[in-house]
């Protein structure tokens, strides 16, 4: 059988295994709340290792290699700044989020949320984060698709487009039926999955190379230039704004719902200690494992890549056996669909919650509601296809803007609101609007101040405008009050 027909087998397979969680989610979901938030009964570690699968997608193995095969030492200043907001995150609002999300009508969503804390009469706020998780999301499931579109292309010699429509035809089923329970539960084999293939590619590496000492040896005699935290491939100094670009990459965990969902999601308060010790463990095995992988393509590969986004995919393929490499390739999947599925489902928890339960059904049945979230799933696919066709796009680089808008968007907001009791609606609304436009319009400027990344700015200018604009409003008695009573809780 050849190698191929090997590799095909064992993705067949892994879907079959995806699928059959899937329906088994299927038979379990009920309501809404079964369907968007799995009733609120992860255990510790599924939550952790759900948030983090969610949180890397095919940006770990494609992305983040690729940077590192083509920056170097210098890339790993993203990991330092992701790896701090992971830490952050999980202890400072995971556990408040939980406690107020359950305590406010067991709100289901940032936006739900949000608008129950201030206790708001109009549907503004809610509509305002729906507008944004939709416009920064349908970019976010398309680098998924981009990267499904390289795995099959690569892998099999499919034409891209057809490689993009299967993708996400994979992803589509299971979400659409399972709902957060066969994203959640299917989130911890691809987890487990994605971080087994990040360890061996670069054990298989030192151990060919004759030890750790000797791999990073021949990387300074053969890469020089690559390997120097605080220089660029060129050998030119990195700047301030550079370094302070790739550390904004935490801000954004803060605010990206389909993470904080895992928050929410915990089966206690008293779990959240336990999952983010979990959390930082396999994160950090999976940052140092993504490095390495990119870096170590300098020694195995005979040729220079032209798409450093595919290193990880040409090193399996040379160094492992066809069946071996079909497990691991289909950890590539894995991460393609543990985020794709994650981001899919708030969207279309946006949709039915925020949008269409707001503004045209207020007494909608719980079915009614779920029936709804799955057709979003289904036409939110379609039209982040539509984005993914392009096979010139970088994954990283259609990350970034995502990963920024939200952040900005959100984090501020949902952040400041779980700590300050004179936080109003109306400040909420400005931060909502102003980090969400910041990063739209920063990104298309160029040259100075603008090379920041955009979620630094947009982050700042956020959280400025919800402090300035709450001072200048009244928060209701009534409102403060259940904030410190919360607090207590």
């Amino acid at each position: 059988m050849s190698g191929q027909w090997l590799i095909a087998l064992t993705f067949v397979a892994y879907l079959a295994m995806i699928l059959a969680i899937g329906v088994y989610a299927y038979l379990r979901t009920r309501n809404a709340s079964d369907y968007f938030l799995g009733g609120r009964s992860l255990p510790p570690a599924v939550a952790a290792l759900s948030a983090g699968a969610s949180d890397m997608s095919g940006w770990l193995l494609l992305g983040l290699p690729g940077a590192a095969y083509a920056s170097g030492l210098s890339s790993a200043w993203i990991a330092l700044g992701l790896f701090s907001g992971i830490v952050l995150s999980w202890t400072t609002m995971a556990r408040r989020l939980r406690i107020y999300t359950y305590e406010l009508d067991d709100a289901l969503t940032v936006p739900a949320y949000l608008h129950r804390r201030f206790n708001l009469g109009h549907p503004y706020l809610r509509t305002v984060c729906a507008f944004f998780i939709l416009l920064f999301f349908l970019f976010y499931v398309a680098s998924g698709l981009i990267a499904g579109g390289k795995l099959f292309e690569t892998v099999f010699g499919w034409d891209y487009e057809w490689a993009v429509l299967i993708g996400a035809a994979a992803v589509i089923s299971y979400t659409l039926f399972g709902g957060f329970l066969a994203v959640s539960w299917t989130d911890v084999i691809q987890g487990l999955l994605m971080s087994l293939a990040l360890v061996a590619v670069p054990l298989v590496v030192i151990n060919d190379e004759g030890g750790f000492a000797a791999s990073w040896g021949q990387l300074h005699d053969k890469v020089p230039e690559l390997m120097h935290w605080m220089q660029d491939n060129t050998g030119q100094a990195l700047g301030v704004a550079a370094v302070l670009s790739s550390l904004a990459w935490g801000l954004g965990y803060f605010g990206q719902p389909h993470i904080v969902a895992r928050f929410m999601a915990v089966r206690r308060p008293e779990d959240v200690p336990a999952a983010a010790t979990v959390a930082a463990i396999w994160s950090l095995f999976g940052f140092l494992g993504a490095m390495s992988v990119g870096l170590f393509g300098h020694l195995e590969l005979a040729q220079t890549l032209p798409d450093g986004e595919r290193v990880f995919m040409a090193l399996v393929e040379a160094l492992f056996h066809p069946l071996v490499a079909g497990i691991l390739l289909a950890a590539i999947l894995s991460a393609i669909m543990s985020t794709a599925d994650s981001q899919l489902l708030v969207s279309s928890a946006a949709l039915a919650e925020d949008i269409y339960h707001v503004w045209f059904g207020r007494k909608t049945t719980p079915e009614a509601m779920v029936k709804v979230g799955r057709w979003a799933v289904v036409a939110l696919s379609l039209i982040a296809v539509a984005v993914a066709m392009d096979p010139e796009s970088k994954v990283l680089d259609v990350v970034a803007y995502a990963w920024a808008g939200l952040g900005a968007a959100f984090g501020p907001a949902t952040l400041i609101s779980l700590f300050w009791s004179r936080m109003t609606g109306a400040g909420a609304i400005a931060g909502v609007i102003v980090g969400g436009l910041t990063v739209v319009v920063w990104r298309q400027l160029s040259g100075g101040i603008f090379d920041l990344y955009e979620l630094l700015p947009g982050f700042i200018l956020s959280a400025a405008a919800i402090v300035i604009v709450s001072a200048a409003t009244k928060c209701p008695a009534a409102v403060a009050a259940r904030h410190r009573q919360l607090l207590g809780s």
